[in-house]
């Protein structure tokens, strides 16, 4: 540790349950934040001002105007710059710690690249908002024995719960299957950036504790707030199942990709579909939609407005179809203005 880490951190290294070794074991931690919205811009500003070494950030999609009510890491200037989130949230993190490395991922984490993007993390923070992506940490994260943190919020309520595979009960040991039937969303139920500043610290809170050395600190507990009506609450976490899908007889299927599906997103009106098996020439596509309507472009992705519709495509084939949440609808502007 250096002279100015020993400065920069003091305050935190005079914390006697963390100290040097700790702060030390931080610097050489890597996390990874799977979303940058409204949870993971929280997680991801007080890892990178509490020294965690290497940040890997995970998202999918841009930075929007009915985000900055929440999302306290992004400013009116990501807005008008027209950038994904996990570049915002790498270039606002480097200025507050340059002595940090942050690595940005424009992408949807699914069975392909999920081993490639959190290979080496030592915990694994969940930013998400839908449960198809948290199965799927769940798969990963048991497989490999790596830590990970579940985390949501919606309205003046949200919910954390640290997995430590081996040890606590893992997602599917509580809840063995998705939830099903119609779930509140930040765009049906709203929500308050309260709420998610809460959920979002908690689980920051665990992380620091895990790649500080002191994972022995983690309760294993289900925390529970409502900054409206009620206070914080703590749950037994259920023990783990004896017959667990996950955790005992080793089965992963969203790991393995036998589940995986077009995912609505929540509060934008919004589905994410991703249909073809090779890149898109984004300069080809631009070229050909400007014809049909408006289009802009910048390296990181092409937006095509149709009314009443606005597709945003990425390099990679994947597309968010705004302006429905019917996949079927989606599939359809997909297939009709991009192919197959």
């Amino acid at each position: 540790m250096t002279v100015q880490d020993l400065e920069r951190y003091s305050r935190q290294i005079r914390f006697a349950e963390l100290g040097e070794g700790g702060q030390s074991d931080l610097l050489r931690a890597h996390a990874a934040i799977v979303g940058c919205g409204a949870l993971g811009s929280i997680q991801a500003m007080i890892l990178a001002r509490a020294g965690v070494g290497r940040l890997t950030l995970i998202d999918r999609d841009f930075v929007e105007e009915s985000n900055l009510q929440r999302q306290f890491l992004f400013d009116e200037n990501d807005l008008l710059d027209t950038v994904p989130k996990a570049i915002a949230a790498k270039r606002h993190l480097e200025r507050a710690n340059s002595g940090i490395a942050v690595d940005a991922v424009v992408a949807d984490l699914n069975s392909d690249n999920v081993a490639e993007l959190l290979e080496d993390c030592g915990v694994i923070l969940d930013g998400t908002d839908n449960f198809e992506t948290r199965y799927l940490i769940n798969d990963f994260a048991v497989s490999r024995s790596v830590p990970w943190i579940y985390g949501a919020a919606v309205g003046s309520y949200g919910i954390t719960m640290p997995v430590l595979p081996g040890v606590s009960a893992c997602l599917r040991c509580v809840y063995p299957e998705p939830p099903t039937g119609v779930q509140p969303t930040c765009e049906t139920g709203g929500v308050l950036n309260t709420i998610t500043a809460v959920i979002g610290s908690l689980q920051a809170a665990d992380a620091i504790k895990i790649l500080s050395g002191n994972v022995g600190r983690v309760r294993l507990k289900i925390t529970t707030a409502d900054v409206w009506d009620g206070p914080l609450r703590e749950i037994d976490q259920a023990r783990r199942d004896a017959d667990c899908p996950a955790c005992v007889r080793r089965e992963f299927p969203w790991l393995g990709g036998e589940r995986r599906a077009p995912v609505s997103l929540c509060g934008r009106n919004a589905v994410q579909i991703h249909e073809r098996g090779r890149p898109l020439n984004l300069a080809d596509l631009r070229e050909r939609l400007a014809k049909l309507g408006g289009v802009r472009a910048n390296e990181f992705a092409l937006r095509f407005f149709i009314s009443p519709y606005d597709l945003t495509l990425f390099p990679d084939g994947r597309c968010i179809v705004k302006g429905t949440t019917d996949v079927g609808i989606a599939r359809s502007l997909y297939s009709r203005y991009v192919g197959n």
